[in-house]
């Protein structure tokens, strides 16, 4: 999370996290994976420096807002660190993914909207105020 976002903190422990953080903190053990779902570049130079030899990082992401800062190659890099881009999920990510989080099981955390409130449902998500993942509703009548 960002530093200070306590809420989306709390919200990533009640989901089961193993270890929470803002970006730039360092967790109890290195990672050997880590997703990047952020549309800036901090994280990912953030995330590669905390991860373990042979780690393997990957963004999902079309683009980022602002650049990823220097990296170095020493302490970002070395020890065949990866780093692997997903620019779009196919139907076959999809069906392999659905039965997997049936099983685990994954449950969201989920904020509605019904459509008219599309906006204050954007503003929310800019604000970092958002609980969870945004879900609008199409039909008035569910």
């Amino acid at each position: 999370t960002r530093p200070g976002q306590k809420e989306h903190q709390d919200l990533a422990k009640r989901l089961g996290a193993d270890w929470v953080g803002a970006t730039g903190d360092t967790p109890p053990e290195k990672l050997n994976r880590a997703i990047d779902f952020t549309p800036v570049g901090v994280p990912v130079r953030e995330a590669l420096r905390v991860l373990e030899k042979g780690g393997r990082l990957v963004i999902n992401a079309i683009r980022k807002e602002n650049p990823i800062p220097e990296l170095d190659y020493a302490q970002h890099l070395w020890h065949e660190k990866e780093i692997k881009s997903v620019a779009n999920v196919t139907r076959k990510d999809a069906q392999e993914f659905l039965p997997l989080a049936a099983k685990i099981p994954i449950v969201p955390e989920v904020q509605e909207f019904k459509l008219e409130e599309a906006n204050e449902a954007l503003i929310l998500l800019k604000e970092g105020k958002m609980q969870g993942a945004g879900v609008l509703r199409m039909n008035a009548y569910q």
